[in-house]
């Protein structure tokens, strides 16, 4: 692996594979549960113009000591003061399953400071005024829980099954859920940058419909691929998918400098 493939921490909220031919920046948010260490593979496949930067949030990976956010609102605050002294230059953002809605929410509150986003990649996520899809997880009992958090498929058996691990673990899971099973949405205008919608074609908490609704989001181009796979097709198409990514931003990257 090549010095600018690692992922360094650069904040607590920072972990950035440096470019230094970057021509834009690539902000990614995992989804509930996960961190900066599902990327670690990207800055390999990407493009060498793009930087990746993983956003780490608190409760999850080297911060799970950490209290863990529980409301939307504060949780795009903080992270906006987090990440502003990266916004320079064009800026796209990818987030899976909850991760795409903070994206989303992060690109329109940095709208009001004239900060939107040049791209959002939105994966495993229904629009966010669509109906809900499946029942939500975040109140179950424990047991339960567990079992309905081994069924989405990110997370193994080994890991579910064990008790040690879980008791660590839990507090920050049930957390990042009711994160986002909690989210409401409020209607604002739309946005202007492009949108691209990502999913697994055998994905029951993101199907193709829920997903092509993203296009009512913005005034912008839209686009949508869907891959092989069910809610975490991601973890098997790595190198399409980030594939599909660099193209898209170093089209538009190359239109801008005409």
């Amino acid at each position: 692996m090549f010095e600018s493939d690692r992922l360094h921490v650069e904040s607590p909220f920072v972990r950035r594979a440096r470019r230094a031919n970057r021509r834009v920046r690539l902000f990614c948010f995992p989804h509930a549960g996960a961190g900066a260490g599902s990327f670690a593979d990207w800055p390999a496949l990407l493009p060498p113009e793009v930087e990746l930067i993983a956003v780490q949030l608190p409760g999850r990976e080297d911060r799970v000591g950490e209290a863990p956010f529980l409301r939307m609102e504060i949780t795009v605050r903080t992270v906006g003061l987090a990440l502003r002294p990266y916004l320079q230059g064009p800026c796209a953002f990818f987030g899976h399953s909850g991760g795409a809605l903070l994206a989303f929410e992060l690109a329109r509150a940095l709208r009001k400071r004239g900060m939107e986003p040049s791209h959002l990649f939105l994966s495993g996520q229904p629009a966010p005024d669509q109906p809900p899809v499946v029942p939500n997880i975040h109140g179950l009992p424990d047991e339960d829980f567990r079992a309905a958090l081994h069924l989405l498929g990110g997370m193994s058996a080994d890991v579910v099954n064990d008790d040690e691990l879980m008791r660590v673990l839990l507090p920050s899971l049930r957390a990042d859920f009711t994160l986002w099973e909690t989210y409401r949405y409020q209607p604002q205008a739309k946005l202007s940058a492009p949108i691209t919608a990502l999913g697994g074609d055998a994905d029951d908490r993101a199907p193709i419909p829920a997903l092509e609704a993203w296009r009512d989001h913005t005034t912008g181009a839209f686009a949508s691929h869907v891959f092989p796979g069910g809610h975490f097709y991601l973890n098997d198409v790595g190198v399409d998918l980030t594939e599909t990514i660099g193209s898209a931003l170093l089209r538009r990257e190359s239109a801008h400098a005409k």
